[in-house]
């Protein structure tokens, strides 16, 4: 017996060690985190009080940790204070913004189970709010002494303005309020370059001590990083790689954010809808859905994209998400066997028209502004179902939204864009929109598939 007690103990004393030094690590981790040592703007952010800020920048430049670190320092230092972490799109927080918030914020007690609504602070009475634009809850009505705003460059002028009349010291929890926030560069004409009153932080990779050394020596982190951002091309190198603000070259669309991408809206039960499939496995499969009003416009308003995955689990989704809508049509690539295997699980799909030229023109033209000052093709924000964590990983596309700036044409020997045939790159939502504005715009007999459920 007591053979047995000595061993259960010596097991017991084991598990034991073994918890502590998980503790005694995580404890280590989570101070060095508290306790960052920045450098360049990260460092400035931190003491800059202009009521509007945002630090700007490459990819990986710790942008995001350096903002969470300030707003998690407010909360301790002003009794009461009402701090909120906002975004265009709520859910687009979970995977991204709120897991460095995990790791940076301290002391608090979360309210909304895996959705958290707010963050309080028992030793200070401060509390800090979770909100989205399309989800706006108290943002809109209260006031705020600090509000953090994460991927500022998505929100539009009256987004970002709105936000600084919550902020205006009338909270009254410090002697002081600002709006401050990240951003990845955008365009050249985005109004965050052009907002006179704004000060804008400047970012570089060097700031990143995960990825330099003090004295501007790569980590072995840092070597992994850059090898990523170094092999962007285009625009995407541009502006996630050296952090300019500059605007897409040899773009084949004419697409514009704030005027084609917009909240999303109940699809009334009467619109047409219709389904684009894209195939893919290493490059990605997209599928989207699109309704059209009864003017005609077309509105992309869910979407899977993603990679390796068979198109039999891309099935089992796509019957998912359309349950219990009346889809009129599921415009498909060519690929023989993708299109069996999907009919076999209860999609049907119509071969796509995939003449390349009339159908970007055919794209094009619903770009433009019609006679009543509208596009006739919109984006809905949220669209995307789920993030694909190996394009995030790789900086590549995650959405059709994010395939725009970077559909290209190709370049003649003078530099000039070759409007001929696109780079056959960054396409796979391009294409898929293609498909359905050339079904929709009558160049292909309309096949009713499954009306329900197909």
């Amino acid at each position: 017996m007591s053979s047995s007690v000595s061993s259960l103990t010596t097991w017991q004393e084991m598990m034991l060690a073994e918890a502590v030094d998980r503790a005694i690590a995580l404890k280590a981790q989570r101070a060095q985190t508290k306790n960052c040592q920045f450098r360049g703007a990260a460092l400035r952010l931190q003491t800059e009080r202009a009521h509007e800020v945002i630090i700007s920048g490459p990819a990986e430049t710790g942008k995001t940790l350096a903002a969470l670190y300030k707003l998690n320092r407010l909360a301790h230092e002003y009794r009461g204070m009402q701090g909120a972490i906002v975004r265009k799109v709520r859910a687009s927080m979970d995977s991204t913004c709120l897991m460095t918030w995990a790791k940076v914020g301290t002391d608090y007690t979360i309210y909304g189970g895996q959705k958290a609504e707010w963050y309080d602070y028992p030793t200070t009475g401060a509390r800090v709010w979770v909100c989205g634009f399309d989800k706006p809850g108290k943002i809109l009505s209260g006031e705020f002494d600090f509000i953090y705003v994460n991927q500022s460059e998505e929100l539009t002028l009256d987004d970002f303005e709105t936000l600084t009349t919550r902020a205006t010291g009338r909270a009254g929890h410090a002697d002081w309020s600002q709006v401050f926030g990240d951003c990845n560069p955008g365009g050249a004409s985005h109004w965050i370059k052009n907002r006179p009153s704004l000060a804008l932080l400047e970012s570089r990779h060097e700031d990143n001590p995960s990825l330099y050394t003090d004295d501007g020596k790569l980590t072995a982190q840092g070597i992994r990083t850059m090898a990523v951002l170094d092999a962007l091309t285009g625009v995407r190198y541009q502006r996630l790689r050296l952090g300019r603000w500059v605007n897409a070259e040899g773009a084949v669309y004419e697409y514009d954010a704030a005027l084609h991408l917009i909240d999303p809206f109940p699809i009334p039960a009467e619109w047409r809808r219709i389904r684009a499939i894209d195939f893919g496995y290493t490059n990605p499969f997209a599928c989207q859905w699109w309704a059209l009003d009864g003017d005609g416009r077309m509105y992309l308003y869910r979407e899977l994209y993603g990679t390796q995955r068979i198109v039999e689990d891309w099935a089992a989704d796509i019957k998912r998400l359309s349950e219990g809508e009346a889809i009129e049509a599921t415009v498909a690539d060519h690929d023989a066997e993708d299109r069996a295997t999907l009919e076999r699980h209860g999609v049907a799909t119509i071969a796509a028209n995939k003449d390349v030229s009339p159908g970007i023109q055919a794209v094009q033209a619903r770009l433009r502004k019609a006679g009543d000052g509208k596009p006739r093709l919109f984006v809905m924000r949220g669209a995307l179902d789920q993030a694909d964590p190996q394009l995030l990983e790789k900086r590549k596309p995650i959405s059709t939204e994010q395939e725009f700036d970077v559909y290209l044409w190709p370049k003649g020997a003078d530099g000039k864009p070759m409007k001929e045939q696109p780079v056959k790159e960054h396409d796979h939502g391009m294409d898929a929109m293609r498909y359905v504005a050339r079904y929709v715009d009558g160049e292909q007999t309309r096949v009713i598939a499954n009306p329900f459920y197909g």
